[in-house]
């Protein structure tokens, strides 16, 4: 499983042209599903995104996580994360998990943030989405559950 955090002044996703979540002061998450992830896979990577040290203190020292300064997540799925693009120029996604249990499991990775008391709003998965967002810093981490990075 992957993702990629940014530190958001605000961030929203459209579906349609109509806003569908929407987070002020918080994470903006890009969530990719690999085709062998698991629940270990998830737990891993809720636990470290929700304790995550990338707010500022009182010295502004990234040493605050999202729950501690009262932020939330918007949690977008996003299968291209898995894109193999070394050979050729069209990416490959074979390493990505199927659609019906990847959105199973975002899902539950979503619920796993909420339970870290984290509150979440998410995309529409499989959905065409604009998403927006005003990144703070800007502070941008790639995390990988097998940590390949």
């Amino acid at each position: 499983m992957r993702a990629v955090v940014q530190r958001v002044k605000e961030a929203s996703v459209s579906v349609d042209a109509e806003i569908v979540g929407s987070v002020e002061n918080g994470l903006l998450v890009y969530l990719g599903v690999g085709k062998n992830d698991t629940r270990k896979d998830m737990e891993y990577l809720a636990a470290k995104i929700a304790g995550l040290r990338i707010f500022g203190d009182d010295a502004g020292n990234m040493n605050r996580s999202v729950i501690d300064v009262d932020g939330s997540a918007l949690v977008i799925s996003q299968f291209t994360l898995h894109g193999d693009a070394r050979r050729g120029r069209r990416p490959s996604f074979t390493d990505a998990m199927e659609p019906v249990a990847a959105n199973e499991l975002y899902e539950q990775f979503v619920s796993m943030l909420q339970e870290l008391d984290v509150p979440c709003e998410k995309g529409v998965f499989g959905a065409m989405m604009d998403v927006r967002s005003v990144n703070d810093g800007p502070v941008t981490i790639l995390l990988d559950s097998e940590k390949l990075f």
